[in-house]
Parts: C-alpha cells; sequence; structure tokens
C-alpha cells in the first residue's frame, strides 16, 4: 500500500502542478483578451471618428460643387443672354483711330465690338474663375476642418 500512496501523492501533486499551470494560462489569456478588447474599443471609437470627418468632408466638397454648378449655370445664363441680345450687353471697348487724313463719313463707321476669339475667351475665363474660386474655397474649409482643428 505504500507504493501504492506514493503514486498517488506525485499523481495528486502532478494534478496540482498542472492546475496552477492551467490557472496562470488562464490569468495571461485573460490580460491578453482585456488588451484586444481595448485596442478594439479604441479602433472603433477612431473608425467612427473616421467616418465623421469623410461625412464632413463629403459635405463640404458637395457644397462646392453645387456652387460651382450654380455658377456655371449664371455664367451660361449670361452667355445665352448675351448671344440673343448683345444689343444690351455692354463690353468695354475701343474703336481704332481714323486717320486724320480720311474723311469722316458714317459709311465707315463700325460699332465698337470684340472679336469672336475675344468673346469665346471672356467666357471660358469666367468658367475657369468660378471653378478655381470653388476649388480655394474648397481648400480653405478642408484646411480649416481637418488641419487647424
Amino acid at each position: 500500500m505504500n507504493y501504492l500512496s506514493k503514486i498517488m501523492v506525485i499523481a495528486i501533486l502532478c494534478l496540482g502542478i498542472g492546475l496552477l499551470w492551467l490557472i496562470d494560462k488562464n490569468k495571461l489569456l485573460k490580460q491578453e483578451y482585456n488588451n484586444i478588447n481595448q485596442s478594439l474599443i479604441l479602433q472603433i471609437a477612431e473608425n467612427k471618428d473616421y467616418q465623421l470627418r469623410i461625412n464632413q468632408l463629403n459635405q463640404l466638397d458637395n457644397r462646392h460643387l453645387q456652387e460651382l454648378d450654380h455658377a456655371k449655370k449664371e455664367i451660361d445664363q449670361l452667355r445665352d443672354s448675351s448671344e440673343r441680345t448683345p444689343e444690351r450687353v455692354y463690353i468695354k471697348a475701343e474703336c481704332p483711330k481714323v486717320p486724320a487724313s480720311s474723311t469722316a463719313g458714317l459709311v465707315d463707321a463700325n460699332t465698337a465690338r470684340p472679336t469672336d476669339t475675344a468673346i469665346r475667351n471672356y467666357w471660358v475665363l469666367r468658367e475657369r474663375i468660378a471653378q478655381s474660386e470653388q476649388i480655394i474655397l474648397g481648400l480653405q474649409d478642408y484646411i480649416r476642418q481637418e488641419c487647424i482643428q
């Protein structure tokens, strides 16, 4: 019986040591789980903040695109109006000087009018100015919202 009790004591000691090892391993796994869980909570909060910032930037972008679209429509409306009723559009222009030796008659008189190329360039420049203005305003809003907070 003495031999059997020694085996039982050794078996109980081995089970006790195994149990202590499992308890220690369980504590380590709980600590690792808590660390990962905290990291996940922080990541979720960061993602929500990032999504909010993306939505705000999309709203800014949409607002500036709408303003640009409105400016383009206004320019198109002005262009159409100027083409339909050119006598109502006032453009600063100068007539070429008539040499003193020529006769001053109304037969040679021309109305002051810019060239067709100048008119096209004028409307292209108006559109580009409107686009540039919206791009600059959009970039300024982006800097205010993302960089200066």
